[in-house]
């Protein structure tokens, strides 16, 4: 077995692949350590590619693009190593950046998943929006990191350097131990892509479980690869699958108040870009709840099955206050001011 596998899922990706995944391979020559490309049907070269330059990295071919969750599921069952690497093919990584994250999986078994800093590729001052040094989540569901609340990233100056429990990592690059993975169902593959890591990391927590931010270690970001940030869709699945992971792992008896929280502040955010002329916008919010709302049932049966496995709902790492109503209302930007 494998002590580590690093899989990049990939999709028409091929100038990603040129660019980063020279450093990939040299960075992550460890002991009992694999890279793999798993590609989700791409028809840009991206597999002649690499089987031409790089014949050491093992190829896992689908027929279709399955997506980031199905596309990962269907890779790592393939694979049999003590530890995952979910790994963007726009990620840069540097040199010794495997070492500290494999130390801690070692050191506390009550680790499931970890990350290490992500900065953006474009500006290496910043913080990356997709992750940042660490993901969180306010009580009504909306998800921010240290580094980055909603659209405000910071820069960079030390000032998360401290390595801490978190709630959610960014799967542009998430480290998971492979039996926890496998325990917990692993993504979900209805959320297709888009919040699927914090529904992962989610019942990992309340599996009893920790998720880790590792910020001595740092990788480079492009991010917006797949579906850039402009895109209604991509809209569209961050709202939906908010709203199942929500309905996933939240306690029975907060999960009405919340819902009705969301239906509100949904609403207004719907408005707001119809109101900024960006109708697509408006109606990807809409399309998102209608589509919540219509699967009901089968959200239903999923959280049937999560709540055989989980114990705790205690979670520090939950900000108790609303984080929509201090970036817009009491104008906070920075995570240090939260007090969290």
């Amino acid at each position: 077995m494998l002590k580590t596998a690093i899989v990049i899922l990939n999709w028409n990706g091929k100038d990603y692949l040129e660019k980063f995944l020279p450093a990939v391979i040299k960075y992550s020559a460890l002991d009992a350590t694999a890279v793999y490309v798993a590609d989700n049907g791409s028809a840009d070269g991206s597999l002649s590619y690499v089987e031409g330059n790089f014949p050491g990295v093992r190829i896992i071919r689908f027929d279709r693009n399955y997506g980031f969750s199905t596309g990962y599921n269907k890779a790592l069952a393939e694979i049999d190593a003590e530890y995952f690497v979910l790994l963007n093919s726009d990620v840069e990584v540097t040199p010794g950046w495997l070492s500290p994250l494999i130390k801690l999986m070692d050191e506390d078994h009550q680790v499931a998943v970890c990350m290490p800093k992500i900065k953006s590729f474009n500006d290496k001052t910043s913080f990356e929006y997709a992750g940042a040094a660490g993901g969180f989540l306010d009580r009504f569901g909306y998800p921010f990191c240290r580094g980055r609340i909603f659209n405000v990233i910071e820069k960079d100056n030390g000032q998360y350097n401290d390595a801490r429990e978190i709630f959610w990592a960014s799967g542009a690059c998430m480290f998971v131990r492979a039996s926890l993975y496998k325990k917990a169902g692993g993504l979900d593959d209805d959320f297709f892509a888009h919040m699927e890591e914090i529904d992962l990391c989610w019942r990992l927590k309340n599996m009893g479980y920790k998720i880790m931010v590792v910020p001595q270690v740092e990788v480079f970001h492009v991010g917006g690869g797949t579906l850039p940030n402009n895109n209604p869709h991509k809209l569209f699945l961050n709202f939906r699958n908010n709203l199942w992971l929500l309905c996933k792992n939240v306690q029975r008896k907060k999960l009405a108040g919340i819902l009705m929280f969301r239906l509100v502040f949904d609403g207004i955010a719907a408005f707001v870009f119809l109101f900024s002329f960006r109708p697509d916008f408006f109606y990807s919010v809409l399309k998102a709840h209608w589509s919540f709302w219509r699967s009901t049932d089968q959200i239903r049966i999923k959280r049937k099955e999560n709540l055989k496995l989980f114990w705790n709902y205690k979670h520090r790492e939950i900000y108790r206050s609303s984080i929509v109503l201090n970036f817009f209302i009491k104008r906070i930007r920075t995570f240090r001011n939260l007090k969290i």
